[in-house]
């Protein structure tokens, strides 16, 4: 199984979102862990939108690189640009890869026009991760 660690740089939207959604969409092939460079707080916009889709984040917590010491990694992904700036050298085999995302906690004004954001980063997230990481999976089911 592929394991796979999505890196931002406050471990609070787009890399939750991401593992959640890897992990429900592509169960069985990776398995998706995600911190941060300087993690804060799942954010609470980002448990909803996945809600929306069945996927249940609200346990996740916010975690450091530092928490995942120790763990091996067949890549990593960073989707800021910032992680990818600040992004830690990971022993062994981990191939380190970029694909970036906008920021949603960045979005302003009305709360629908923000959710909005939320929506549209959790979409791309899908689409561009989840098909990328099925091909690196060394069990590629549909």
């Amino acid at each position: 199984m592929l394991k796979v660690l999505f890196l931002c740089t406050e471990n609070a939207c787009r890399s939750q979102m991401a593992e959640g959604l890897v992990n429900h969409n592509l169960a069985g092939q990776v398995k998706a862990f995600s911190a941060g460079v300087r993690p804060s707080r799942v954010n609470p916009r980002a448990i909803r939108v996945m809600a929306e889709l069945g996927i249940d984040i609200r346990h996740h917590r916010s975690k450091s690189v530092g928490d995942l010491a120790g763990e091996q990694f067949d890549l990593v992904i960073t989707v800021c640009d910032q992680a990818q700036q600040q992004c830690p050298i990971f022993p062994g085999e981990t191939d380190v890869m970029h694909v970036g995302f906008p920021d949603p906690a960045k979005a302003t004004g009305a709360e629908e026009e923000i959710m909005a954001a939320f929506r549209q980063v959790r979409d791309a997230l899908r689409e561009q991760l989840v098909p990328l990481l099925r091909e690196k999976s060394p069990r590629k089911n549909s």
